[in-house]
């Protein structure tokens, strides 16, 4: 029992969406603290297809409060349509969504810094969105940026917002940037954003703390992976916020003192998509026929992923900085279709993850083979009913790792979904 974090345990693209929508209904309140509207939570349920973008995949269970912590940056655009495109589809949003007021805003011209950046030809590329998230957390840590809670002082937010279009006016001039911005138009159209978004905006940090000392579970989740936080991941080739375990307490306002597990969402396989080092990336058929089983391709952007094998290493690492307490293996079944199944045990000669990333791409992945199992996975929700090698499969994972796998997903649906007795993840819940 308790306050859970699940985040995702490599690159991003783990499949979040659907675990944190699956063990939502054991809680009472679901937190997303960090990122942006560039890391989308795919969720089916039945025949209808869900796609969340900044609203915690807990809004599609019934009575759940969804909250937007302050960790988050917030497109009031994106935003809005994403209530509406829920509210369409007869989710109830505005009555249980509640956004930090302290969480920081992006305007548009944030996404044309970022495009500028990502263009300039001493910069390497780092393969973002484009959507604004990057400059949004460098004006929160410059300290000019504009929060939720600014858009209510009216006189206070149009200075600040004149100061900061300022900067980017010289920035774009600087940079010959020919694209025309009204920047009083920004300004009066979020003003607009700011009266529809007030019902739903408050002190999150507080709403959480007062469920907790009533005795409600909270949830949070997390966006991106672990291999993308800023501190700990493949630097520069990350995310602009921490999403690590240690980002739910910054970004939602919490002491670590009130967690009391982290759970760790893990591929089968291993993806990634943007550029960076990906030690044990398959660049031939074996990784074609894993992205089309797998349907590896962006949630919001469409994007091709990167696909290879597990990599041990890799998790260890990530387990070390988060603490997970149990492991959700997704997407088993893309595996269903190999002879072998190589994963990448070592780094040969490296006992430590390397700090940059040019040492990461020169890493040499040291595999060990393990038979496949060739017999169909999908949709099973029973731990005894899987072929014999896929156990074998999920003991070395676990074994190798140090972290116990405490469930597996055998597909996108709710019910295709393994919960293994005895776990401490099945304790938990």
């Amino acid at each position: 029992m308790g306050n859970l974090i699940v985040l995702g345990a490599q690159w991003g693209d783990e499949g979040k969406g659907k675990v944190v929508d699956l063990f939502s209904e054991k809680f009472s309140v679901v937190v997303r603290y960090q990122g942006g509207h560039n890391a989308g939570h795919t969720v089916f349920i039945g025949e209808k297809k869900f796609v969340l973008k900044l609203i915690p995949s807990g809004i599609l269970r019934p009575g759940i409060q969804a909250v937007i912590g302050n960790g988050v940056v917030v497109d009031p655009k994106a935003l809005l349509e994403e209530v509406e495109t829920l509210e369409r589809a007869g989710i109830d949003v505005k009555s249980r969504l509640a956004i930090s007021n302290r969480a920081h805003v992006i305007f548009p011209f944030h996404r044309i810094v970022e495009k500028m950046s990502e263009g300039r030809q001493d910069r390497v590329p780092i393969g973002t969105t484009s959507r604004g998230i990057g400059p949004c957390y460098e004006d929160k840590t410059g300290r000019r940026g504009v929060r939720i809670a600014d858009l209510y002082e009216r006189e206070s937010f149009c200075a600040m917002y004149a100061s900061l279009a300022e900067d980017k006016q010289l920035l774009a001039q600087t940079f010959n940037i020919q694209e025309t911005i009204d920047y009083e138009k920004i300004r009066d159209q979020y003003l607009q954003f700011a009266d529809r978004l007030r019902p739903m905006v408050c002190d999150t940090a507080q709403l959480i703390h007062d469920a907790m000392e009533a005795g409600r579970r909270v949830l949070f989740e997390g966006a991106q992976g672990s291999m993308l936080d800023v501190d700990h991941g493949t630097y520069p080739f990350v995310t602009s916020s921490s999403a690590t375990a240690g980002g739910a307490c910054t970004g939602a306002g919490v002491p670590p003192t009130r967690i009391n597990a982290v759970i760790g969402v893990s591929k089968a396989y291993a993806t990634r998509v943007g550029s960076g080092p990906f030690p044990t990336e398959l660049e031939g058929e074996a990784g074609e026929r894993i992205r089309k089983a797998g349907n590896e391709f962006g949630a919001v952007t469409g994007r091709p992923r990167r696909c290879g094998w597990f990599d041990v290493p890799l998790l260890r690492y990530t387990s070390m900085i988060n603490g997970f307490t149990s492991l959700v293996i997704t997407k088993l079944d893309v595996l269903d279709q190999f002879d072998e199944i190589p994963v990448c045990i070592e780094y040969r000669g490296l006992k430590t993850m390397p700090a940059t990333f040019r040492g990461l791409e020169d890493a040499e992945p040291v595999y060990q083979t393990l038979p496949g199992w060739k017999s169909e996975t999908r949709g099973l929700s029973r731990y005894d009913d899987l072929p014999e090698r896929a156990r074998d499969y999920l003991r070395f994972l676990s074994d190798r790792t140090g972290v116990e796998v405490g469930c597996i997903s055998t597909g996108p649906e709710r019910d295709e979904t393994i919960l293994i007795e005895g776990s401490k993840l099945a304790a938990l819940l």
